[in-house]
């Protein structure tokens, strides 16, 4: 959202404009962000998330310019795209509505931003996969009208509402968005009114928009599947004929099940392939292997009974599996290391196991090492094959740096790299690349105009674009030139500690923030009362004598037990109420960040200070070293 409202204030500055901002309960820090970086725009605070139709309407009951636009967070527009799509709307004056040619984080068209009315028919095609199959054809392409050029202005039925400008006059005469869709399907149905109410609505290709997209829900989800569909049965029953509408909610219904099964089944298919995958390879070897010892140590092939391949090795296989799910070994990426140890895991348990059962049950220890071995290398070999042929899931956990490069001025550039050197991310810094020949200095590699030279020759990995140097309009055609490159994009708002993008419409974006090890982080929250809980044993272990050292012996017992049973923490904030009324809310501390400063005064300005110090890189270490050192103060 801040990214998008920069780019909007940008926007309107040629133009009469008033912003809204509606927030439906958000707990992301939207709203602190609002009144802090933006506080001159109109802001509506919701105390529940009332759906997107309310909260649109909400806003365009207040709103008193000739035109409403409504538009996504998760976008960026031009600095011209609104004295563009205005100009179109005056000229144009049978226009009810407009829609935007739009993009992803990766520069890809998204043929959302043209759509047909999703009558029974076109609703099948969609579906059923028909549209994709045949994307050029009049009769099946129609969802997306995907046989419309997607650079020319075309008249179209369904706006979409990450984009959506519209007449005012135009909404006092059909209505504002329905309210009962709550999410998705609004759009279609206020851009169908408007076409009843005899007015056209176009596709306007001439500015363009990111829209990073697949925020709101996870795309492909059954949630989704459920919320989408359900938006177009209410769409359905609302404006089809009853028999039409009867027709349409039957095909909606058998789409719900029909994604809702494909969806469980990839779920289900995307667990266990690749472990039925290895188990087949395991057994293959043993397969390869057992006759082969049975020769060389018996000098007979059969030498073990049938019950070892049917019933042992799948046990053996069980155990390897077993052993590789609990190291890590099937996370994404591949991470050779813990599907070697997970191997070493199931080797160590077989042979444990095997010690234990009766002698009948014990064939051959040297077959489990054999086995083991196979197993080791034919599945690190099998993993090392896919990722060089690059087949999708197998990418190696390589930890290889992103090679990285900064579009911006030089002073603004060095801004953006010192919040990358804060991160978290395994990123090289390639260098600077200048937005004309005037700016050029000390790591700058080129200039904006030879930016597709200069990822092919550096290998590049990623751009990072300075808002405050390079206008949108400007990111948006470096982005729409490169599509034929594999390169991911970020944008760096200006004054802002986070840099954004998205490089899929089924993510959400990828942040870069500065690295805050925050206390308010379920790890740490643990890791903190673990802390606790072992220091109150250690120190009621050590009471007898360490009693003996405080003057109020009875706080100390009481101490140990109120921080053992979660009463209290061994270290909290400094007892100052104004210098952490912002700050997560933890247990009040025995002792506190303070204590290791006691030579100097602490004010109130210091007591924030350090207790946001204290809150944002938080450290077990940390509260061992307070606890160490102040130990003499525990019967506070």
């Amino acid at each position: 959202m801040e990214q998008c409202l920069h780019s909007v204030l940008k926007a309107s500055k040629n133009i009469t404009a008033e912003i809204f901002v509606v927030d439906n309960n958000s707990v992301d820090g939207s709203a602190q962000l609002i009144h802090e970086k933006f506080p001159n725009i109109h802001f509506i605070e919701n105390k529940k998330n009332v759906g997107f139709s309310k909260a649109n309407n909400q806003a365009i009951k207040l709103s008193k310019g000739k035109y409403v636009l409504l538009l996504n967070p998760d976008t960026v527009v031009e600095e011209d795209t609104f004295e563009k799509v205005i100009s179109f709307m005056n000229e144009t004056p049978d226009a009810g509505g407009l829609g935007v040619k739009m993009i992803d984080g990766k520069g890809t068209f998204l043929p959302e931003s043209k759509r047909g009315l999703p009558t029974p028919w076109v609703a099948f095609y969609k579906i059923f996969g028909l549209s994709t199959l045949f994307r050029k054809s009049k009769k099946f392409g129609k969802y997306h009208l995907s046989y419309l050029h997607d650079n020319e202005i075309h008249e179209i039925d369904v706006l979409a509402g990450a984009f959506m400008l519209m007449r005012k006059s135009v909404l006092d005469k059909v209505g504002l968005l329905d309210e009962t869709f709550f999410m998705y399907g609004e759009d279609i149905d206020l851009s169908y009114r408007i076409q009843l109410g005899g007015f056209k609505n176009y596709y306007f290709p001439e500015t363009t928009i990111i829209h990073y997209k697949g925020e709101s829900t996870k795309k492909g989800s059954l949630n989704y599947v459920k919320v989408f569909y359900n938006a177009m049965i209410i769409f359905a029953k609302k404006h089809f004929p009853g028999g039409k509408a009867g027709v349409f909610v039957l095909l909606i219904q058998l789409a719900i099940y029909f994604r809702a099964l494909l969806s469980i089944s990839k779920r289900i298919f995307e667990k266990v392939y690749l472990p039925i995958i290895d188990a087949l390879i395991i057994i293959a070897g043993f397969f390869l292997i057992t006759p082969v010892w049975e020769n060389l140590r018996f000098g007979n092939p059969d030498y073990y009974p049938k019950e070892f391949m049917l019933f042992v090795v799948p046990v053996y296989i069980l155990f390897f599996l077993f052993g590789m799910l609990f190291s890590g070994g099937y996370k994404k990426p591949v991470n050779l290391y813990k599907i070697a140890r997970g191997i070493l895991w199931g080797l160590v348990s077989i042979l444990l196991v095997y010690s234990l059962v009766d002698d009948k049950f014990r064939f051959s220890r040297a077959l489990i090492l054999l086995g083991s071995l196979w197993t080791g290398f034919a599945l690190v070999l099998f993993r090392l094959i896919f990722h060089w042929l690059k087949i999708k899931g197998f990418r190696l956990d390589s930890k290889r740096q992103q090679k990285i490069a900064i579009v911006g001025h030089s002073e603004e550039a060095t801004r953006v790299q010192k919040i990358l050197k804060e991160t978290q991310i395994q990123s090289q810094l390639v260098g600077f690349i200048a937005l004309d020949k005037t700016d050029k200095g000390e790591n700058y590699m080129g200039e904006l105009n030879q930016l597709e030279e200069i990822i092919r020759i550096n290998r590049i990995d990623e751009i990072v674009f300075c808002a405050e140097n390079i206008s949108s309009a400007e990111i948006i055609r470096a982005m729409l030139d490169l599509t034929q490159l594999d390169i991911d994009y970020k944008i760096a708002p200006p004054k802002s500690i986070s840099i954004i993008g998205s490089n899929s419409i089924h993510t959400a974006g990828d942040l870069y923030v500065v690295n805050m090890n925050a206390i308010s982080k379920g790890a740490n929250k643990r890791k903190k009362r673990v802390l606790d809980i072992e220091f109150s044993i250690l120190f009621l272990l050590l009471s007898p004598l360490m009693i003996w050292f405080y003057k109020n012996k009875r706080q100390f017992i009481s101490n140990i037990s109120n921080v053992l049973f979660g009463k209290l923490s061994w270290i909290g904030y400094i007892p100052e109420k104004e210098s952490f009324e912002k700050l997560p809310n933890i247990k009040t501390g025995v002792l506190n960040p303070g204590e290791i400063f006691d030579e100097l005064s602490l004010d109130r300005e210091k007591k924030t200070q350090l207790n946001m110090v204290y809150a944002k890189d938080y450290s077990t270490l940390s509260d061992a070293e307070i606890l160490l050192k102040s130990w003499k103060k525990l019967d506070r």
